[in-house]
């Protein structure tokens, strides 16, 4: 949904749009779902965008409460970027930070790869320099580092929209699969001492529950897919890593509810297992 404010006023990212008689119903939908189980036991945080096309939100237990909670990689709490992309709760012992990030786009302009570029230059200062508590960084990151996280790589380098050609080589591809945002989303892993939780567990290609993202049913992207949303956390949790699943499957798209992003999840083992095992 949309964040709160009419039409050419200040919008507020932290609440849901109700000025118009079908966001009014839109919120009150939501706002039942939230008052009963299992969603009443959340408290919920918002960053939203000005319109339908992005946003993000953060469901946290209420047994567990973060110290701080801000909606921008500055960490300043009353700023939210742009198109409420980043909501970053930091608790006692680690950091976690949900991003939608910005498509990449087909054309170098600023709006597509330039933006991109931008956002991963941010992204890797913010992990260099907060790299004091471990970070558990979750959501659409809207890349597929390996050909391993695409169902057809040659389909994927090879795109193109409406023939147009990009003047620099790496960034020639569908967006999220170009040499370049790879490059660098393996930089910001590397550099920054992360690890994809999933396929730190799944080292093969799985064709069937392998992907987060699947193309429209009908046409030429039928049956395509690709992994864009990710768990990625500290290497010092790395052996703390129980699971990290995709929750949809096949071209049909079970599992997706509606969307063509299908939900992942992530289990860690308690810090401090106790000397039973259990």
């Amino acid at each position: 949904m949309p964040a709160a404010g009419s039409k050419g006023a200040p919008k507020n990212p932290r609440e849901l749009k109700d000025d118009t008689s079908s966001s009014r119903e839109e919120k009150q939908v939501v706002m039942r779902a939230l008052s009963n189980p299992p969603l009443k036991n959340y408290n919920v945080w918002w960053s939203l965008s000005d319109t339908k096309y992005a946003g993000t939100a953060l469901f946290i237990k209420k047994c567990f409460q973060p110290k701080k909670v801000s909606f921008s990689l500055d960490q300043t709490g009353s700023k939210h970027e742009p198109d409420g992309r980043v909501i970053l709760a930091e608790f006692e012992s680690f950091r976690l930070l949900n991003t939608y990030v910005p498509n990449n786009g087909w054309k170098d302009e600023e709006s597509s790869f330039q933006r991109r570029r931008k956002w991963d230059k941010r992204i890797l200062e913010f992990v260099l320099t907060n790299s004091d508590k471990p970070l558990i960084w979750c959501g659409d990151l809207n890349v597929s580092h390996e050909d391993i996280d695409v169902s057809h790589p040659d389909f994927f380098a090879a795109a193109k929209l409406n023939g147009y050609v990009p003047p620099n080589k790496e960034d020639y591809g569908q967006p999220g699969f170009t040499l370049s945002e790879r490059k660098r989303f393996g930089s910001i892993l590397k550099e920054g001492k992360l690890v994809d939780a999933y396929r730190y567990l799944h080292k093969d290609k799985d064709m069937d529950c392998g992907f987060s993202w699947s193309g429209n049913p009908v046409g030429k992207y039928r049956g395509k897919r690709m992994r864009i949303d990710y768990f990625i956390v500290a290497e010092k949790l790395r052996e703390r890593i129980v699971a990290c699943e995709m929750h949809g499957h096949g071209i049909e798209l079970e599992g997706f509810y509606g969307s063509d992003h299908c939900p992942v999840s992530l289990e860690l083992s308690d810090e401090n297992p106790s000397s039973d095992g259990n």
